[in-house]
């Protein structure tokens, strides 16, 4: 229930920014207002207050409130930087359709290849998932996905066209913590110009991701590659001293 008054929250203040409603520069109802409004703890509050930071919607003043820095008219990005998101929830939060194909599923034995490219240890279980993923209407991104079996138990075809995290979460009870990143660019290659629609583009931005779990236990090695001209990744940083 507490995450749904939180969700429930964090949309209705999203959209006012999102409308107008709440401007530019302007401070967003006071702490109390808010937990008046919506019948709910302060907690609850912050926690929605706190998501909206974190994309770049608003920014806490200390002594003054918390000030509104989402412009309407910006392009939204489709994925965040900074935070752990699968595509489902990525698409969600950008309102904008998108279906996955799954079109490879393979249960492999890491072999020295494999484990140049992953770093799982030779000889781990692992399945191996081509995923095609089209965004209003176009094939726009090829995920290459390597997950432990000993973490990711029982895997099939059609969870991998769902949601893979969401059955982690909810199904098997897993955390998913941190994820490194590492961004390139590379060329088109043969995968790629069988499934995405590429138009006239010969290369690919590409995103190396190694995902661990609650254990520090590497679970997930995903290659995303992504037709460069819908390739927007967006970062929000904070400079300390």
């Amino acid at each position: 229930m507490a995450k749904t008054k939180y969700n429930e929250i964090y949309m209705a203040l999203r959209e006012k920014m999102e409308d107008g409603t709440y401007g530019f520069q302007e401070l967003l109802p006071s702490e109390n207002t808010l937990v008046k409004e919506f019948d709910c703890s302060r907690n609850t509050i912050r926690r929605a207050i706190g998501q909206l930071a974190s994309e770049g919607y608003v920014q806490s003043i200390h002594g003054k409130g918390v000030r509104i820095i989402y412009q309407p008219g910006q392009q939204q990005s489709e994925f965040i930087l900074g935070g752990i998101e699968s595509l489902k929830e990525a698409v969600a939060r950008n309102r904008k359709n998108y279906t996955t194909r799954v079109v490879c599923f393979a249960e492999l034995t890491v072999d020295e290849t494999i484990q140049r490219r992953t770093t799982f240890p030779v000889g781990a279980q692992i399945y191996y998932i081509q995923r095609v993923r089209c965004i209003e209407g176009e094939a726009l991104i090829i995920d290459h996905n390597y997950f432990l079996k000993d973490v990711v138990r029982d895997l099939t075809p059609e969870i991998a066209e769902r949601s893979i995290y969401e059955y982690m979460e909810k199904d098997l009870g897993e955390s998913i913590v941190t994820t490194k990143r590492k961004m390139t660019v590379e060329r088109v290659n043969q995968i790629d110009e069988t499934y995405l629609d590429l138009k006239d583009y010969n290369c690919m931005a590409v995103v190396s991701s190694m995902t661990y779990n609650k254990e520090g236990v590497m679970f997930e090695f995903t290659q995303s590659r992504h037709r460069p001209d819908r390739f927007v990744f967006y970062d929000l940083a904070h400079r300390t001293k």
